[in-house]
């Protein structure tokens, strides 16, 4: 009887040892298929990203050698009055753009969803503006947008209204931007309507014989069911709109033109593109890059946080 233990006993040790070992083989091999992303991720976002928080700490004008001048460039941070403007049109544009970007996002997908056959076409239709370049786009901003023949003002006046001057009033620069991020919204509708096909229309049904009309079925049954795929978009919609740059940068710095104020277009990454690459102030572009993704993060944990309330997940128990 020992000896029939002893040997099961045995069998069991090899059998373990060779799930490790075939374990630490496959681990390997997993390992060396991904090691050109690991290689890419270390050399061209880890390293860059430790160096900048080393920048951070120093005066640097890409010239010379960086000198070490600890939190001076964070305490200069506190004094720099274009700080402050930079993050108040930062923050003005993500609060009215990311819930405008996501109302037509949706929107235009609940309209889509319900397209049938068209639908395949609409969704083209719909992404293809992403493919445009962001500096064509803030082209295109000058051109629409434009005070005196932009198409905007001309379709305005076709109604009797006489529109602003877009590009040139401070009041509507900021408008004017945000109105243009909308050309972007292919994106985030073809992922909203994933969301809505997937909403089981028994669900609907059961609405309708009691007598939930339109408005209620899109409140107490839509929105609830694609709530992950909206709190997604919003997420890195707000990210995206806390590093807004190519387009308001092509059409109000781009080309040099100073005759008009743009401060209404001084977004901060803006700001933080030309202490970095105009007055070669890298140190100090360096902690503000630190800054904006504490920003970025601290909005981000809230956000999670929050969405614990209102997000609903399938099959997760409440």
């Amino acid at each position: 009887m020992a000896t029939v233990v002893d040997s099961t006993a045995s069998e069991e040790r090899a059998r373990a040892v060779a799930r490790r070992r075939r374990g630490r083989r496959d681990t390997r091999a997993a390992l060396l298929f991904i090691s050109p992303w690991i290689v890419g991720f270390l050399v061209f976002h880890a390293w860059p990203v430790l160096y900048s928080a080393y920048l951070s700490l120093t005066d640097y004008d890409v010239i010379n050698d960086p000198n070490f001048v600890g939190l001076d460039n964070y305490r200069r941070l506190f004094e720099d009055e274009k700080i402050a403007l930079a993050l108040g049109n930062t923050f003005f544009y993500a609060a009215i753009q990311v819930p405008l970007y996501i109302v037509v996002s949706l929107g235009l997908a609940m309209l889509l969803n319900q397209a049938g056959r068209a639908a395949g076409f609409f969704r083209t239709a719909f992404y293809l503006p992403n493919m445009t370049p962001p500096v064509a786009v803030g082209v295109l901003l000058l051109l629409v947008f434009n005070g005196q023949n932009g198409l905007i003002n001309e379709v305005l006046g076709f109604f009797g209204i006489d529109g602003p001057n877009w590009t040139t009033d401070q009041t509507w620069i900021k408008p004017a931007i945000i109105l243009t991020s909308l050309w972007s919204v292919g994106s985030s509708v073809i992922i909203l309507l994933a969301a809505l096909r997937n909403v089981p229309q028994e669900l609907y049904d059961a609405a309708r014989v009691d007598g939930a009309n339109a408005w209620q079925r899109t409140v107490r049954i839509t929105i609830p069911m694609i709530s992950g795929a909206l709190f997604f978009v919003f997420i890195v919609n707000s990210i995206a709109a806390f590093q807004t740059f190519t387009e308001a940068y092509t059409a109000f710095f781009g080309s040099g033109n100073t005759t008009y104020s743009n401060d209404a277009a001084l977004f901060y990454v803006i700001y933080l593109f030309q202490q970095a690459f105009e007055f070669l102030n890298m140190g100090y572009a360096s902690a503000m890059a630190w800054v904006l993704f504490v920003i970025i993060l601290i909005i981000t944990l809230v956000q999670l946080k929050v969405s614990k309330r209102f997000v609903y997940l399938e099959g997760e128990q409440r």
